[in-house]
This record gives structure tokens, sequence and C-alpha cells, in this order.
């Protein structure tokens, strides 16, 4: 048996690190129990875990947990791609947020992280033709967690929407890899054209806090966007800018601005 498990750490170490710190969770905290083995330790897999949850916070009056695990069940299932994405921005949450301590809070308290998977199967039903519910899924995200992400928006791995409250992506926009966003950012058109209207975020970018990406411009790799900031035009790789409307005021100054979260502006002009 302890080979058995030893062989399955090292298949998904994720799952199995989730599993422990579930089994310490319901230990310290036993009224606590239930919750945590019916959202996780009932569940083979992340991806089981991971329909459910889902399903408990998105049901409704207007459509059932059975219905909406069902369709999660079905999405992991067709799509390995989902899983993997919920493992890498799990990680993120856990790297770059100073108050995640275990690998558990995302998936069981994070608001952030749980629209973001939820978000995910949305995009699925999307990309099937089926997209009546995924807009079905995108309003109910929305109602739950504060988070408005348009279900044809793309969406890269390692994502982190730290606090998440009143985030908005829009239809076409772009986010690369390895992005991490505070509440209140918009990544908006700027008016009525249909056609490709939203912001392209690159890779290792920077969002702050209540930040506003309008248009279909480009924002480099491994750029800072600063918190409060209006960005109207494009922002070069590896930069930082702020204001209304925002202009660059320095370099991005470390390699991985999503990842050393660091929002301080050290000096206007220089390396920032």
């Amino acid at each position: 048996m302890a080979e058995t498990r030893a062989k399955l750490a090292d298949l998904d170490p994720v799952w199995t690190r989730i599993c422990e710190e579930a089994g310490q969770a319901v230990a310290a905290e036993p009224l606590l129990g239930g919750l945590v083995h019916i959202s996780i330790l009932h569940h083979p897999t992340l991806e089981r875990a991971l329909a459910h949850r889902t399903a408990m916070k998105l049901a409704s009056g207007e459509m059932s947990e059975q219905i909406l695990r069902e369709i999660a069940d079905e999405a992991y299932a067709n799509d390995s791609a989902l899983g993997q994405a919920a493992r890498a921005d799990l990680v993120a949450v856990y790297e770059r947020d100073p108050a995640c301590h275990r690998y558990l809070q995302p998936l069981m308290y994070f608001k952030g992280y749980q629209a973001i998977q939820a978000y995910r199967v949305g995009h699925w039903l999307w990309k099937q033709g089926r997209h009546d519910m995924a807009y079905f899924l995108q309003m109910r995200i929305s109602e739950q967690f504060g988070v408005d992400i348009h279900p044809a928006a793309r969406i890269g791995r390692g994502i982190m929407l730290d606090h998440a409250h009143s985030v908005v992506i829009g239809e076409t926009a772009v986010v690369g890899d390895n992005v991490s966003m505070l509440h209140s950012v918009t990544l908006g058109g700027t008016g009525k054209e249909e056609e490709d209207r939203h912001p392209k975020i690159g890779e290792g970018v920077l969002i702050g806090a209540g930040a506003k990406v309008l248009g279909n411009i480009q924002v480099g790799c491994c750029s800072r966007i600063a918190a409060g900031s209006v960005v109207l035009d494009d922002v070069p790789p590896g930069s930082t800018v702020a204001g209304v409307p925002a202009r660059i005021v320095g370099k991005a100054g470390c390699a991985q601005p999503s990842v050393m979260m660091d929002q301080l502006l050290k000096g206007e002009g220089g390396d920032a």
C-alpha cells in the first residue's frame, strides 16, 4: 500500500499534497470534516474534485448541481489540458500569494482560483459550439465570484487572480501564461466594434489593482501595469507603465514581474 501511494504521489504530486493537507485540516478543525470530505477526500483525482466544487458553487434553482457536475466531468474527461492548467494555476497562487500557505486553500477558499477553473469549463463549452451553456456559466461565475470572463477569451496557464473581485475580461482578450492580476482589473474594449477589440497580454505580466487595459493593444511579455492605470497604447516588453493615461515610467525591474509581485515604482524614468 505504501508503495502504491508513493507511485501515485510521483504521478500527481499536487493532488497528493492537497489530500494530505485536507486530512490535516480535518484533524485540526473537525467541524469542517464533512465539507472537506465531500469536496476533496471523497474524490480520486483533482479533476473530479474540481468538477464537484464548480458544480456546488454554481448550482442554483435554474441549473442543478448534478447537471453542472456532469458538464464539468465531461470537460475534464475530454480535455486533459484543463487539469494541467488547474495544477499550474494552483501552484502559481501558492508561490505568489503570501496569504496562501497550503495547496488546499485555493481549491477550497479562494474565489479567484475557483472562478478561473469554472471559466475554463465554460471556454471548453464555447469551443464545442455550446455557446448558450457557456454563457450560462459566465453568468453564474459573475454572480457567485464577482468575476466576469467571456467564455471566448483565451487564457493561458499559471494564472493568479489575487482577490479577483470585479475582474472583467472581454470576448477577444488573450492572456498569456504566468500572468498575475489583482482585483478590479478590466481587459476591455473601447467601442461597439464586433471584431478583435480587446487586449493581448503577454506572458509573465503583472497587472495591478484597478488597472484598465482597453482596446486591441499588445502588452509585452514580463511587463508591469501599475495599480489604477488606464492603458490605451501598446506596452513594450519588460517595461513598467503607470498613470491615466498610462505611460512608460521605467523598466520592469526583474525578469518575472508576475512571480515577484513587486508593485513599487522605484524611480520614474529609471529601473522601476
